[in-house]
């Protein structure tokens, strides 16, 4: 009996150690603790997918033993954004009547701030009530359901410009945004992306394709904090401006900040070999590289095996392919 309870009192503790072995494997770590509430682990998201929106581990890439230690330091930082929650505030600061020959409009200045962060990652755009109505007209037309409870501040034929008006309208957008964006399918799409982004990447395309790189670079750094943050599920959706932004500086002769740019653009398109950015962009990295002393061996070596896998075809550099964006 002695030799028999001495046994089972052994096994209980083994089991035990395993135990707490298991749990401090498993287990968040002090830094971790000491995160935002808004920073949750992924088996949360995966048991709520409807409570928060944020890019699924599965979609994923796993690391692997070809990585440098720079991809895996890059890889384990996506992670770790990837599983924190991002949510946006929006606040209308002010307004300004805009007069020309024949028009007359108020233009209302949103600022876009991500919680629990300072202004340093606020974001700053200007838009007008026609592009509020063409954003509500285009969501009707593909999410009828979810606009049903939606309302819309209606045009009036006399007032629009008397501080009363231009004071509720202000309020009314601002709770417009607010309701817009706190519905996934919503905030996820394209047409309320583009409301929010593109008037200024348009204006930044035309500069770089006008060779004002200097202008072009300063409106590109400004909205691709606020496009990262929107497409967080879509790493590759940024790449383009990425890719622009590279152009610049690299007709700007800041070789080493495009190359900066360039591996961030690459980090995005791991996984991703037949995006349409991906060989002009090795390209230019190479050539980056080369002009750097930076090692462009195991840029070079990618190249040469996406030549042996794809048929020979006409490649765009990149500065070709980003002067065809946003060409109306």
């Amino acid at each position: 009996m002695d030799q028999d309870s001495r046994c089972t009192g052994e096994r209980e503790l083994s089991e035990a150690v395993s135990r707490i072995t298991t749990s401090s494997a498993t287990s968040p770590s002090d830094e971790e603790d000491n995160q935002p509430e808004a920073e949750i682990s992924c088996q949360v998201r995966k048991e709520n997918p409807e409570k928060d929106d944020m890019q699924d581990c599965s979609t994923t890439l796993s690391p692997n033993s070809s990585m440098t230690t720079k991809e895996l330091q890059e890889y384990w930082r996506n992670e770790k954004r990837q599983c924190k929650q991002i949510k946006l505030l929006f606040e209308i600061s002010s307004t300004r009547i805009v007069e020309h020959q024949l028009s007359k409009y108020v233009m209302y200045k949103i600022i876009i701030l991500q919680t629990g962060s300072f202004d340093s990652n606020k974001s700053v755009i200007e838009r007008r009530y026609s592009d509020f109505e063409k954003l509500h007209r285009n969501l009707l037309e593909e999410f009828s359901e979810e606009m049903e409870d939606v309302t819309f501040p209606k045009k009036t034929l006399t007032g629009n410009f008397t501080e009363e008006i231009i004071n509720e309208r202000k309020l009314a957008f601002k709770d417009y945004l607010r309701l817009l964006y706190s519905m996934k399918y919503i905030r996820r799409s394209k047409k309320f992306i583009d409301f929010l982004t593109r008037p200024e990447l348009q204006e930044a395309y035309g500069c770089l394709r006008g060779g004002q790189y200097t202008k072009a670079l300063e409106i590109l750094l400004e909205v691709i904090g606020l496009q990262e943050r929107l497409t967080r599920g879509n790493p590759a959706a940024i790449v383009p401006t990425l890719c622009a932004i590279v152009v610049c500086h690299k007709d700007l002769e800041n070789p080493a900040s495009a190359f900066e740019y360039g591996e961030k653009a690459l980090s995005r398109l791991r996984g991703h070999t037949s995006h349409r950015y991906y060989i002009p962009l090795l390209d230019t990295m190479i050539t980056l590289a080369y002009e750097l002393g930076k090692d462009f061996l195991s840029l070079q070596e990618k190249l040469e095996e996406w030549k042996t896998k794809k048929d020979p075809v006409r490649v765009f550099t990149l500065k070709e392919l980003a002067v065809r964006e946003y060409v109306r």
